[in-house]
């Protein structure tokens, strides 16, 4: 199971590697240096990756003070999947990750490092 060490802003520890830009999670590797075409919005050609993994639930991690958001395109992408939905402020959403992981659920995590 991939989890997530520490979260603070602008920095997040995955299973004991550092990154400071954004990243993903997908089927358990780490995206590095996550860049989404519409900067504060995750879209669905963000996450492409994501959706062809079908996990159970995608976590997106809004940034610190949780600035950015979900687009409706992916909101409804995702429902019409059957992919389960958390969009919380990142601290909140690592801690989210990491529960639903260890509970043993196909998890994705798509996160916003700053803001």
């Amino acid at each position: 199971m991939t989890t997530i060490e520490e979260y603070h802003f602008g920095v997040i520890r995955v299973d004991g590697e550092t990154y400071r830009n954004d990243v993903k999670i997908v089927e358990g590797a780490v995206v590095p240096k996550w860049w989404r075409r519409r900067g504060h919005v995750f879209d669905v050609r963000d996450v492409r990756d994501i959706l062809a993994a079908r996990p159970a639930v995608l976590v997106c991690g809004t940034g610190s003070s949780g600035m950015a958001r979900v687009s409706e395109a992916l909101e409804r992408r995702l429902a019409a999947e059957g992919i389960a939905l958390h969009a919380l402020p990142t601290a909140q959403a690592v801690e989210a990750f990491n529960r639903l992981g260890g509970e043993g659920v196909a998890v994705a995590g798509a996160f916003h490092l700053t803001c």
